[in-house]
């Protein structure tokens, strides 16, 4: 007795057909066509939690469900599939600042100008950004581990006081089970980052403090990229009613990126498998 093979079943079940049909339409090989089909099925799946995801993180994220429907796409191709249809992702340009730095208040330097960051909880770094709402902003802080790339700490909330960054920082530090030594937390001059209240819970934990000088963005580039990658792949176009809705979706989207995509400065791991596997 003949037993139809796993994969075929799946495949029958994506499109809604019986095996016969399928084996009615000659579709043992599938022509490229359906194949295409199958491929923006797969892609609409993955962007029901990652809605903004990059083309080259995509591609990664599709191979278990190419390799289990017998498919071969290589990168370039899944660009012109998703250009001819649409669905390449377009950057959006920043546009409200979020950075105050002409205060009193003591500013640090830079340490980590040359570090060679080898393992997690070395390097934290943080920054703020803004998120747009119905009749609005909110702000959003996050605190990123610069080795694994991973959200260890968010806050969001409807203004730009330093208690809201802080909240931020008390959930890293909360969530973390090692051991602290010789962190470095990073952030811009901000007012927000060189508050009493902030810098007494660095220096109670241990944590040594960093800054940028010049005011150029790259000197705090990862911390920038990472708000980028939360707001614009996430949050973005979400039409968010109010902060408790945001709260809700950023919850959600950090789990995601976290556990879910790819990121391609850690050989398209997710941030926190790397980080776990290095915590141990």
């Amino acid at each position: 007795m003949h037993y139809p093979d796993k994969g075929l079943v799946r495949l029958c079940r994506l499109f809604g057909l019986s095996r016969q049909a399928y084996y009615k339409h000659n579709w043992g090989i599938l022509d490229r066509n359906k194949t295409g089909e199958i491929i923006l099925k797969l892609v609409r799946k993955i962007r029901e939690t990652h809605p903004r995801i990059g083309t080259r993180k995509l591609h990664q994220m599709l191979q278990p469900l190419l390799i289990e429907h017998e498919i071969k796409i290589g990168r370039d191709g899944l660009f012109n599939l998703l250009a001819n249809n649409h669905l390449l992702i377009r950057r959006r340009k920043r546009k409200v600042y979020t950075t105050q730095s002409q205060h009193w208040l003591r500013k640090y330097p830079n340490l980590i100008k040359g570090i060679r960051i080898r393992g997690v909880n070395q390097l934290w770094v943080s920054d703020i950004t803004y998120v747009r709402k119905r009749n609005g902003f909110l702000y959003l802080s996050l605190i990123t581990d610069a080795y694994s790339r991973k959200v260890v700490g968010y806050h969001i909330a409807e203004s730009l006081q330093a208690a809201n960054t802080l909240e931020a920082l008390k959930m890293a530090l909360r969530l973390n089970n090692k051991p602290l030594y010789n962190l470095i937390h990073h952030s811009d001059r901000g007012i927000q980052y060189c508050s009493y209240d902030y810098i007494n819970l660095l220096k109670t934990h241990h944590i040594r403090v960093s800054m940028t000088e010049s005011g150029d963005p790259l000197e705090n580039a990862l911390a920038e990229r990472m708000n980028g990658i939360i707001k614009n792949e996430y949050l973005f176009n979400k039409n968010i009613r109010n902060l408790n809705h945001a709260r809700v979706l950023l919850t959600q989207a950090v789990d995601a990126y976290n556990n879910e995509r790819p990121h391609s400065s850690i050989k398209m791991q997710t941030p926190n498998k790397l980080h776990l596997s290095h915590a141990n």
